[in-house]
């Protein structure tokens, strides 16, 4: 495993998936290009994000999905879901620690749906807070 790091947060790689940096956010795939996480950071100056809030952006965000179920995500929780569009199968999260929040997609073509969902929680489920931000 490879260990990717940012300033507020890490996660284990699997050697099968790849990551890199672009502007924003940061990008994960399957070496098989079956499907990619994007992952975009946003910390708050001042307080702390809430159940209630993260139901809120969420839905606000994304309309699309129909359903939202609260998750445990490595040292985050938040709140879920999924859709499909214009042929690929989306996933969703909205997941927070603190003043910390990570807004975090998957994607891939819709006949693909399910075949990394496994592997894709196996990954966010090793997301950490940062030393540097588990004080923020």
């Amino acid at each position: 495993m490879n260990t990717l790091e940012t300033e507020w947060w890490s996660m284990l790689v699997p050697p099968e998936w790849w990551a890199e940096r672009e502007d924003q956010s940061i990008l994960v795939g399957d070496r098989d290009d079956v499907g990619c996480i994007e992952i975009s950071t946003l910390c708050r100056d001042e307080g702390e994000f809430n159940d209630k809030e993260l139901a809120g952006i969420a839905a606000s965000e994304s309309p699309e999905v129909s359903t939202w179920r609260a998750v445990s995500v490595g040292d985050f929780v938040g709140v879920e879901g999924a859709f499909s569009e214009d042929g690929a199968a989306i996933r969703e999260w909205y997941i927070a620690r603190k003043s910390l929040l990570l807004y975090i997609t998957y994607s891939c073509e819709d006949e693909n749906r399910g075949l990394d969902d496994a592997a894709v929680d196996e990954i966010l489920e090793t997301l950490a807070i940062a030393n540097s931000a588990s004080s923020a």
